[in-house]
């Protein structure tokens, strides 16, 4: 068979032919390599001509995690913030949590940090449970291997001990996961800068700020809270009245204790009450039976009163909190509490330097406790009403939905806000989905038509 002619040569048919035909052919590799590189964004981080490379995200226990079946009160091994976790007991059952924004198959692996010996470990997600060895040594690898993923949603990892020769199973752990699936986002807690496994661990917080009618100086501030029964999780705080400078609401702070809280800050900004000068402390000017009353710190410092009271989820409560300057460059803040046809004193303080009537008015929901932020809860906030200095009353009929930097910054995205029946509503907590936009606005119509019936002269 004769040899094909070089390039350089007087094309003959048969020459051109081929030179035609190995041009062609270099264009379509040239063709083809074009659009692969093109496409390799959309094929995944990493992505190469050859194939696509796994994306890989880790998710602490120190941000994520809970021991859901310890000793009461144990959180075994993990300390508070989460910088530091040792898992030691036998009895743990660890649930992971991290969100997927689409279905995916993902390999799934524990990684721990020295522990002193092997560790048997069994990881379930779904119907779905494997057995992996930890070796012990430092950075060691438990393999899983490959499961698939339900999304969008939470996924739920959870982890228990077989056996273990060291002391302890497992040591600062991290749940590592790897997916080829195109563009897959996995939210987490990733990091504790700002004591973010912390604040992570507490789950979002999530507000409704109301419109005030315009041009109004207002006096009083009105609302009403219900929480549903099985919504009222250990460490909730409903907080029904906030203004600029405080806020009053309703707790869960114990198995056997519920308190109904009345805070004002002081104008000095510090978390340590004792370092607030004289000059710029809130006083208390009164309070009501059975209340107490004390300085509060940590998020800010002030004034602080409380009710241990047994309120109960499926009730509605109502929250009256007067905003009064008194013109000397002070101004007095009350709160009333009431149930059923009565009403309750709970303090009354004078916050310094501050001369004016109510501002931002708001509600949120929050989860004060690290513990609990794999457990759901919900409030409906209604009826809300504020009174102007003119002793005419408005209904509230729109708020705005809002979240703290756990849920804005994208570390959890377990929250939501909106309409309910003939109020509004916050949830959070629970690793829930999906999520309401945050900065939505919210309208009641027709706006709320019970005006509060209150005789604010007979009022204790």
């Amino acid at each position: 068979m004769p040899s094909a002619p070089p390039v350089h040569s007087p094309p003959d048919q048969r020459g051109l032919g081929r030179r035609n035909s190995l041009q062609g052919h270099r264009v379509g590799r040239w063709l083809i390599a074009g659009c692969l590189l093109a496409l390799a964004p959309l094929l995944g981080r990493g992505a190469d001509l050859r194939s696509v490379e796994a994306a890989e995200w880790s998710v602490p226990f120190g941000g994520n995690a809970y021991a859901v079946t310890s000793k009461p009160g144990s959180n075994d091994g993990l300390a508070r913030g989460g910088a530091e976790v040792r898992w030691h007991d036998p009895e743990t059952t660890w649930s992971v949590w991290f969100h997927v924004d689409r279905p995916t198959e993902a390999e799934v692996e524990l990684v721990s940090a020295e522990t002193g010996g092997r560790a048997e470990v069994v990881l379930t997600i779904g119907d779905t449970a494997v057995t992996a060895e930890l070796s012990g040594d430092d950075s060691s690898t438990a393999h899983f291997g490959r499961f698939s993923l339900a999304g969008p949603g939470y996924v739920k990892a959870e982890i228990h001990g077989v056996r273990r020769e060291g002391g302890a199973f497992a040591s600062n752990p991290v749940l590592r996961i790897r997916s080829e699936t195109p563009d897959l986002a996995v939210t987490a807690v990733t990091t504790n800068d700002g004591a973010m496994y912390y604040w992570g661990r507490r789950g979002p917080s999530v507000h409704l700020g109301y419109s005030l009618p315009a041009e109004k100086e207002i006096e009083y501030a009105y609302g009403e809270v219900t929480v549903p029964e099985g919504e009222d999780a250990l460490g909730s705080f409903f907080m029904a009245n906030g203004f600029g400078e405080g806020y009053f609401g309703m707790q869960v702070n114990g198995p056997a204790e519920r308190r109904v809280l009345f805070s004002v800050w002081s104008p000095f900004t510090t978390d340590d009450p004792t370092k607030v000068p004289e000059a710029d402390r809130v006083i208390l000017l009164r309070k009501g039976e059975g209340v107490r009353t004390g300085e509060f710190g940590n998020e800010g410092s002030g004034g602080q009163s409380f009710l241990v009271h047994p309120w109960k989820a499926g009730l509605t409560y109502r929250f009256l909190t007067r905003v009064e300057p008194a013109g000397d460059g002070t101004t007095t803040y009350t709160s009333w509490f009431g149930e059923g046809d009565s009403w309750r004193l709970i303090a009354s303080f004078q916050r310094p330097r501050t001369d004016r009537h109510v501002t931002g008015f708001h509600s949120f929901l929050e989860n004060f406790l690290d513990t609990t932020g794999n457990v759901g809860r919900r409030g409906r906030y209604a009826n809300q009403w504020v009174r102007d200095t003119e002793g005419t009353w408005h209904p509230i009929s729109t708020a705005r939905f809002t979240g703290d930097a756990t849920a804005s910054g994208g570390h959890r995205l377990d929250y939501a806000g909106g309409l309910d029946a003939d109020g509004f509503f916050l949830r959070n907590c629970g690793f829930f989905s999906p999520p309401v936009k945050l900065g939505s606005v919210f309208t009641l119509d027709p706006p709320p038509t019970k005006r509060p019936s209150i005789d604010l002269d007979a009022l204790p």
